[in-house]
């Protein structure tokens, strides 16, 4: 069994709860005896087996919670309860461990406050009276502890929820201290920071709002004006997010925690649960089990079927310090609308495909423009920057330029030169040819309509100003160079895929001012309307695109003395190649009034 969700199609409510299963049912053989630890892999993450090995039990209950309270059967409920009753026995040795400060534990305990909330007749009441006890004891500690100042304070109040709902010791007030730093991060528009830094990404879908929609469901009655606002926040959202996916469920990979996957489609399936119809039922059914079916097409799965880590095959590469085998379980909130009964308008809803969304949109509290030019067309995703100090591969998952649902976007595989940076949708600068930086943590961002603006500095003494325009199908990238060195310099297009047995005759061209590269999957071309600088195709190390494990780039490449410099390239991919050809037979789009002046 290599891939669970073979042969299921996907679409009814019925086959959904079919994959909660299919996808459950490798952890049976990985479970230790005593059922509180389910050990997916060997791997390692910064904190340790046995909060990994917790992460690998809890995380399986973001699908078997909601396929439980929505009636659907699994025959693993025992196992389960064998787990709550030995994971918080210190006495027993498959004790989760003492929560500390700041614990990866605190993260793996919401899911046990969710499943007090939906379903405490399977993993509360069945309990022995010392059982649920420690249990109770063993979560109340993340109201003892200092937890991180971001979407984690969620943690503290879905266990609170839990402990409340079956009677257990809780601390309502911390619970709503939490809740109250958590709206502060509120930015406009239903975008958060999470917590006091720049970073705006998969977090404010797959936490701040999955967690706060669950809240809103959960405490309606309670808190109904914290509640109100977190459905409204959410609709408020979902006209941006909506953007974020193509016609054939993808979507646009970028940020960090990418090995979530289809956590990506968890967002639309809240909304379904808290009752928040922010577009039609079936284009919200739609989003949701379109990005699911994308997903189970890919080739993330181990030989035993349990997922890996990787995002569109499996890839340590990519991966942050934080990603231990269990990780990718976070992928199980998708099938939080599973709760909902059968007669729920999301399920009685017939699925109906996106709006129109050809041309531009803009996300200013994002930084992000995307653009697509025709209904099923791949979405570009348009990016500022943003800073990531201390994470895995920051500078390629904020940085880049532009990152795409169908072409993805690269990390370097360490080493030097280009073939081991792979700069896709970077700007890469060397002063000595051969160990370049890119744009890592801009000194100043802003978004002029629809174009993204940055200045960077990758030394002292080089100052760049970067524009980008949308002008779909293409794009324009115009920079500002000043420096006071002389520099090598290499931009790159969108990676697309190549087979290894056709590598050497892999559909390409380069020369004078531009480059482009062909794969089966589609066609990436870069050109300088100065033609100052020199075309070139080049094949990356295996292994650092995100999607595609072998690829080639099309980049730009030029030298440039002390001085000012204007550069300028304007870069075109498609997955139809006739498409491709006729907008790059057509020629780009032209240069703005003001290139070479500001």
């Amino acid at each position: 069994m290599t891939n669970p969700l073979a042969g299921l199609r996907l679409e009814t409510r019925a086959e959904v709860q079919d994959a909660v299963r299919a996808l459950c049912a490798p952890a049976a053989a990985r479970t230790s005896p005593g059922g509180a630890r389910v050990r997916f892999g060997d791997t390692a993450a910064h904190y340790g087996r046995a909060a990994a090995e917790l992460e690998g039990f809890s995380r399986l209950l973001w699908g078997l919670v909601p396929l439980a309270a929505g009636g659907g059967d699994h025959d693993g409920w025992a196992r389960v309860r064998q787990g709550l009753t030995h994971g918080p026995d210190a006495a027993h040795p498959e004790y989760w461990g003492d929560v500390t400060s700041r614990d990866q534990r605190m993260v793996e305990m919401a899911a046990l406050g969710f499943a007090l909330s939906l379903v405490p007749e399977l993993v509360w009441t069945p309990l022995d009276p010392h059982a649920r006890q420690r249990l109770a004891a063993w979560l109340f500690e993340i109201n003892r502890h200092e937890i991180i100042d971001n979407n984690w304070l969620f943690f503290r109040v879905l266990v609170n929820l839990g402990l409340a709902n079956v009677g257990a010791e809780h601390d309502e007030a911390a619970m709503h201290r939490a809740l109250d730093r958590l709206e502060s991060f509120h930015l406009g528009d239903g975008w958060y920071e999470d917590g006091p830094t720049t970073r705006r990404d998969y977090y404010v879908p797959w936490a701040f709002h999955f967690y706060g929609l669950i809240y809103a469901r959960l405490a309606g009655e309670s808190d109904p004006e914290r509640a109100e606002r977190f459905r409204g926040r959410a609709a408020v959202f979902a006209r941006d997010f909506v953007h974020w996916f193509g016609a054939d469920g993808a979507a646009v990979p970028y940020g960090r925690s990418l090995t979530y996957r289809f956590a990506q489609g968890g967002f639309w399936g809240a909304l379904a649960f808290a009752g928040v119809e922010a577009l039609p039922w079936g284009v919200v059914k739609g989003l949701a089990l379109r990005n699911l079916r994308w997903w189970a097409r890919r080739p993330i799965f181990q030989p035993d079927g349990t997922l890996s880590i990787g995002y569109g095959y499996p890839n340590l590469v990519m991966a942050e310090s934080y990603n231990a085998p269990g990780s990718p379980y976070w992928a199980m909130k998708t099938f939080l609308p599973l709760a909902l009964p059968a007669g729920h308008p999301f399920w009685q809803a017939d699925e109906e495909p996106l709006p129109d969304l050809s041309g531009v949109h803009a996300a200013p509290h994002a930084g992000i423009v995307t653009y697509r030019d025709r209904p099923d067309a791949h979405v570009v995703a348009l990016s500022h920057g943003q800073p990531a100090p201390g994470l895995r591969h920051g500078p390629e998952k904020y940085g880049k330029f532009a990152y795409s649902t169908a072409f993805g976007f690269s990390v370097p595989v360490g080493g030097r030169g280009l073939q081991q940076l792979a700069p896709d949708s970077m700007l890469a600068l060397a002063d000595d040819g051969v160990h370049y930086r890119v744009r890592e943590e801009p000194v100043a961002v802003g978004l002029d309509g629809d174009v993204p603006h940055s200045r960077w500095q990758p030394w002292p003494d080089v100052d760049i100003d970067t524009w980008l325009l949308p002008h779909p199908p293409w794009h324009l990238r115009i920079h500002r160079l000043r420096t006071g060195r002389r520099l090598h310099s290499a931009e790159g297009g969108f990676a697309v895929d190549r087979d290894e047995l056709t590598a050497d005759s892999a559909d390409r061209r380069q020369g004078a001012g531009a480059a482009w590269a062909r794969g089966p999957a589609g066609t990436s071309g870069i050109t300088d309307p100065t033609g100052e600088r020199a075309g070139r195709v080049l094949d990356p190390e295996p292994g650092t695109n995100l999607i595609m494990p072998l690829t080639a780039l099309p980049l730009l490449l030029g030298e440039h003395e002390p001085g000012e410099h204007w550069l300028a390239c304007a870069v075109l991919a498609d997955t139809d190649a006739e498409a491709w050809s006729l907008a790059w037979d057509a020629g780009p789009p032209a240069l703005p009034s003001w290139f070479g002046q500001r």
